[in-house]
């Protein structure tokens, strides 16, 4: 990258992540100004000089995640018109990406729209991680790297040193991601057959494998109104599971979600930190597992000019 300085600004979405990406590149986070006019709208103003240099933006679009989508826009069109020499969108959780394709006759593909619209203020590049869809990727004509929280997460599960272990996939478009994992911790797969009759609400048909006296560890991308992860729990009880793990790596718990987390029967719930996890949310089991280490490195691979393929394991 020669001569040009690397900044990292942080949105107002998830500072404390962006508190801890900075701390292990080993510098401070650079000062912006983020605010609310008297009728709601957003104000940014950065605060130091940005020319011809390396900005990462920091943001995730979670909830409310129109008025995060919309600050970190902002932010990129002041970088780009302070001549910042490269804009990277830093999006740990990429909110909309579950509105990745027509289901049915005459609706939007938001992701695409959403896409669009960050591409076309100004970023030159994105780096998120675990997208809901990998073929998020291609609506983006500019590169786009997703990281993947699996091996902070096997590194957890092994350290649990738990015997007789299937991965569980809450459905079949997770298999891959389940395999993944049940490669990587030597353990049996299951997957859940369900029909999901519409949006948010799931009903749970039968296990697909053997679950009976195992300890199940079921994985997914996110967890939302956590109906579903509810009702697998109970099929996989209804099977014989023994204690029943969960990791999800974006934590967005909508409405009476922990609840229902807290009712289900885990033995122990991990997430990640993509999206804060603030008082109302707080579950007993939970532990929450930072992935500021691999957005750091990737940050300072992506800076230096280096490869970052091999922290897509």
């Amino acid at each position: 990258m020669g001569d040009r300085m690397m900044k990292l600004f942080s949105g107002s979405s998830n500072p404390v992540l962006a508190q801890e990406i900075a701390r292990y590149l080993g510098m401070e986070l650079s000062r912006i100004e983020l605010g609310r006019f008297k009728d709601g709208e957003i104000s940014v103003k950065i605060k130091e000089n940005v020319r011809g240099q390396d900005v990462f933006i920091i943001q995730s679009t979670c909830n409310p995640t129109n008025d995060h989508i919309m600050e970190l826009l902002l932010m990129i069109d002041a970088a780009l018109r302070a001549s910042a020499s490269r804009i990277t969108a830093v999006i740990p959780y990429f909110g909309y990406a579950r509105q990745d394709r027509k289901v049915e006759p005459r609706v939007p593909i938001s992701a695409k729209v959403v896409a669009n619209i960050i591409q076309t203020t100004g970023a030159d590049r994105i780096l998120t991680m675990d997208l809901h869809a990998d073929q998020i990727q291609g609506f983006f004509d500019i590169p786009v790297d997703n990281l993947n929280a699996s091996p902070i997460a096997i590194n957890y599960i092994k350290n649990l040193r738990l015997n007789s272990v299937v991965v569980v996939s809450p459905d079949s478009g997770g298999a891959d991601r389940a395999r993944f994992f049940a490669q990587n911790i030597n353990a049996g797969l299951a997957i859940i057959d369900k029909r999901r009759p519409k949006a948010n609400i799931a009903e749970v048909m039968h296990v697909i494998g053997d679950v009976n006296e195992k300890n199940c560890i079921l994985v997914d991308d996110m967890v939302d109104t956590g109906g579903t992860i509810a009702n697998c729990v109970s099929a996989l009880k209804k099977e014989g599971a023994r204690d029943v793990y969960c990791f999800f790596t974006h934590a967005v718990l909508s409405g009476e979600a922990p609840t229902k987390l807290q009712g289900a029967g885990f033995k122990e719930i991990v997430f990640t930190n993509t999206i804060p996890l603030n008082d109302q949310k707080r579950l007993d089991n939970v532990d929450v597992l930072s992935i500021a280490p691999l957005f750091g490195e990737a940050i300072r691979r992506i800076h230096n000019g280096e490869s970052v393929s091999s922290l897509f394991v």
